[in-house]
């Protein structure tokens, strides 16, 4: 039976993530240029989350009309099976496909 967590392995836990973010902004106030370039792509990648979001919103319903097929059968418009094939048969003449290296 697994022993259930101890008040020192939450501290360790704790003090780790405490120090981790002490160093982090420590480095954060630093004018060195691996910040500079830390600050450059996180403000990239938020705003392009954001830009993304609001494109989205714009433009969803538009681009979800594009891809939804309307009608009966199992996707939408297409039918169960093809009438000229019985399932996964091929014609008579069709001689079996093997793998050649």
């Amino acid at each position: 039976m697994a022993e259930p967590w101890d008040f020192e392995f939450l501290s360790r836990i704790g003090d780790s993530c405490l120090s981790f973010l002490s160093e982090f902004v420590d480095d954060w106030l630093a004018n060195d240029m691996r910040v500079a370039i830390f600050k450059i792509l996180l403000s990239w990648l938020i705003i392009s989350l954001i830009a993304i979001h609001f494109a989205w919103k714009i433009y969803g319903n538009t681009v979800n009309d594009m891809y939804y097929r309307q009608g009966t059968g199992q996707n939408g418009g297409t039918p169960d099976t093809a009438p000229h094939l019985s399932g996964w048969e091929s014609k008579a003449g069709d001689a079996p496909k093997t793998h050649r290296d």
